[in-house]
């Protein structure tokens, strides 16, 4: 559907008629292919964020477009009263390229975490033998898990809380990246241990070397399970399938969304072996949704993407590079370049006047990223930028975090 409104009328018209729960950048897009994005007046962007992760594959992947049109034109949704033609071979791909035994399919990312939750805690309760209702989840501060109540509730973030209480109990808040204060913290009653490998939210976070090892094994001594929420951090963001694989671990629960569906359509899971998945028996969980066969098609089809075109191994190629690159960079509002793979964060110092700013210049220059915990540009592109592409997009951070206030110049000449 086309539309004659300019970005302003459209802002106007989003601002009176929808709730004022985000703070976009005031570019209104219309059309996306690979790694480029078009306002409604036609100009052309480089999308730096690749909608958190969820876009790992290019906006508008054509052979994820044809599964989905295909798919949506034979039946889109069965519930899960009945079995689909589809579903049993995302289950058999998405097992054989992790690893794990099983598959619990939902939708979005906050659903996928509040499955793991109650896999964790049911599992505490029918296997490890904790007392009822007296099962602990062990979290870590700046962590972003979703939305629900119940997540936001063991959030360290004030305004992901306040007013939305009384929150659910059973979560003990620890620093990120202390493994010390995670061995404290483990008791009888800790059903599991939930960690992003590298929170993106919190500012593209890398916790120290060695972290998610100390976690493995202390879960492991103390019978308790480790989860790790990939929902940004996975299918090839950090240039491995999954970010806890830089430690050469592997968790007893994983959290996957986002880049599962390329970004067409909502799709999310958690994976873990039968000791666990077998806590689940029929009327236990559920999701209208969850599991259909369009979503199934959607994600075999995204999957088969990252594999065949190698997406993973060129966030890890040329992830190394942006990193030494900007690192090289002499900046005075430059703190610190931190990141793995195509998942990099410039955190700013306070007397740069925020990120925001430098958002909206790089915006003007036709590159689109998005700050976050007010001082962090995040710079993570589709996995099939190229290294021309690429090269653009950091001569744009580099003009504009050197000073530059020059036009940019469109690599591809449009």
């Amino acid at each position: 559907m086309t539309t004659n409104m300019t970005s302003q009328d459209l802002i106007a018209l989003e601002d009176e008629f929808g709730a004022h729960n985000y703070h976009p950048l005031d570019v209104v897009l219309s059309r996306g292919e690979g790694v480029w994005v078009w306002d409604v007046e036609g100009n052309k962007y480089l999308d730096c964020l690749a909608a958190y992760s969820a876009v790992n594959q290019g906006h508008g992947h054509p052979r994820i477009v044809k599964a989905l049109v295909e798919q949506a034109c034979r039946m889109a949704l069965t519930s899960r009263a009945f079995r689909n033609d589809q579903l049993a071979f995302f289950y058999r791909d998405i097992c054989q390229l992790s690893g794990f035994a099983k598959v619990l399919p939902m939708n979005t990312g906050a659903e996928a975490v509040e499955t793991a939750i109650k896999a964790a805690r049911k599992w505490a309760y029918t296997v490890k033998g904790v007392p009822a209702g007296q099962a602990e989840i062990l979290v870590f501060s700046e962590n972003f898990h979703g939305r629900t109540t119940t997540i936001v509730g063991f959030s360290s973030e004030d305004q992901y809380k306040n007013g939305f209480g009384p929150f659910t109990p059973g979560f003990t808040l620890l620093p990120y990246g202390d493994a010390d204060a995670a061995e404290k913290a483990m008791n009888p009653n800790v059903a599991a241990i939930l960690v992003e490998p590298i929170q993106g939210e919190g500012g593209i976070i890398v916790p120290p070397a060695g972290f998610l090892k100390r976690l493995r094994k202390m879960t492991q001594e103390h019978g308790a399970l480790l989860v790790t929420d990939e929902i940004q951090s996975g299918l090839g963001r950090t240039g491995k399938l999954f970010a806890y694989e830089h430690e050469g671990i592997r968790p007893d629960i994983v959290i996957i969304g986002k880049a599962l569906s390329g970004g067409l359509y909502p799709v999310s899971a958690i994976l873990a072996d039968d000791e666990v998945m077998g806590v689940f028996k029929p009327g236990d969980h559920g999701s209208t949704y969850g599991g259909n066969p369009l979503g199934a098609v959607v994600a075999r089809a995204a999957l088969a993407v990252l594999v065949e075109e190698k997406l993973v191994e060129n966030s890890a190629q040329l992830g190394t590079y942006a990193i030494e690159r900007l690192r090289k960079l002499k900046s005075p509002h430059i703190k610190e370049i931190r990141g793995v793979g195509l998942w990099i964060g410039i955190e700013l110092h306070a007397s740069a006047g925020g990120a925001r700013k430098f958002c909206e210049a790089l915006q003007d220059r036709g590159l689109l990223c998005k700050e976050t915990h007010e001082h962090v540009i995040r710079v993570a592109p589709p996995l099939t930028i190229s290294r021309q592409e690429l090269d653009w997009a950091l001569e744009q951070l580099e003009a504009v975090l050197g000073g530059d206030s020059m036009g940019a110049q469109d690599p591809t000449g449009n």
